[in-house]
């Protein structure tokens, strides 16, 4: 067997943008331009980056840092993470954003709404190394510190920045100073991020979809709802209902396509393609429910994917297999959420065409 090859490790632009805050207010003081600086990271580790640009002036200095994300790019990978510190008459450090970097407009989030969009844990990594630095060099004048991404406004639409109130660039995050490499937790968090932000904006009723794609469908679906509502969960079907029902949600709505949901019906909560496969015999349990003859069974059985069992149906006239199979969905999340809450779920297919939907109010369990 082949010997699988270690992932590389990234950094998150937390540790970035501290690295270059520390390279920055190192020039500014000694007078000379850092290549390279250590700093401490969350993680429990020491770690080293190099420093891509670095000059000073009079009255302030600039260093930057390339974010490298590892084996796990994500939409900041290669981003420079820019400080520019400069003096202050009070004896005390300012940290902002600058260009590239987003301002807060929405409340639920861990910063406040009008502060520029540095995470509490790089913001403390940042203003700590200051701290060290002054000390070190027993500087008693105060600072200011500004972090910029040139073109963190174009990374941003990548993101789900816009989406959480987050303008005008990229969020300074990291909670450990590291990215490992295809990581589910970040995605994760992001997940709950955007609950919060749906509950701070008093959305009582979130729609959960697997993608870009679906959420555009539901959209179209439940334009009264407010762009918060909409929750991409990727795979994590079960982790993101059991979040909704935690924070109090009232209504849940579950939009996607065959592939994913023939697997949340049959009961699976992790619907990435490698976690479970899709079970044809339970397929064909749905098929006959809905009317489907012998023959048509075993075609169903045979098949290779889930939308090919969906194209099947439809070739053949059997509607009430997709309103069964949301049926089956429905089921599937209240199981899984113990009840509590109102759950209706709607199956497209990739075109977007309504193939199907049900609703189970579980509200009274």
């Amino acid at each position: 067997m082949k010997e699988k090859k270690k992932l590389r490790e990234g950094f998150t632009t937390g540790a970035c943008a501290t690295a270059a805050v520390k390279a920055a207010l190192t020039t500014f003081i000694t007078g000379e331009c850092q290549t390279d600086v250590t700093i401490y990271l969350p993680v429990g580790r020491f770690a080293t980056f190099q420093v891509s640009d670095c000059y000073v002036e009079e009255d302030y200095a600039v260093a930057s840092v390339i974010k490298d994300a590892g084996d796990d790019p994500d939409a900041t990978h290669g981003a420079e993470l820019v400080a520019t510190v400069s003096w202050i008459d009070e004896k005390k450090i300012i940290l902002d954003g600058g260009n590239g970097v987003g301002r807060v407009t929405k409340p639920g989030l861990p910063v406040s709404v009008g502060e520029s969009a540095i995470n509490p844990v790089p913001r403390k990594m940042i203003l700590s190394v200051a701290e060290e630095v002054l000390a070190e060099f027993q500087v008693e004048k105060g600072i200011k510190i500004v972090i910029s991404v040139p073109n963190g406004e174009e990374m941003a639409e990548k993101t789900l920045n816009k989406r959480l109130g987050i303008i005008g660039g990229i969020s300074i995050l990291g909670t450990r100073g590291i990215v490992v490499p295809f990581s589910t937790s970040a995605y994760r968090a992001s997940i709950v991020q955007a609950l919060q932000v749906a509950k701070a904006n008093e959305c009582k009723h979130v729609v959960i979809t697997t993608g870009g794609r679906s959420e555009k469908y539901a959209m179209k679906k439940y334009p009264h709802l407010r762009e918060e509502a909409f929750i991409e969960m990727g795979d994590f079907v079960g982790f993101t209902l059991k979040h909704c029902k935690r924070l109090g949600m009232k209504k849940v709505s579950m939009v996607g396509m065959m592939g994913k949901f023939s697997k949340v019906a049959q009961g699976v909560m992790m619907v990435h393609s490698k976690s479970a496969p899709v079970d044809f015999g339970f397929l064909a349990k749905v098929a006959e429910e809905a009317g489907a003859k012998e023959s048509l069974l075993t075609e169903v059985l045979q098949a290779n994917t889930a939308s090919q069992v969906g194209d099947l149906m439809l070739q053949h006239g059997f509607p009430e297999f997709f309103k069964r199979l949301c049926h089956y969905c429905c089921q599937s999340a209240l199981t899984e959420v113990k009840g509590g809450i109102h759950v209706d779920t709607t199956l497209y297919t990739l075109k977007g065409e309504k193939l199907g939907e049900a609703d189970l109010d579980g509200s009274c369990n």
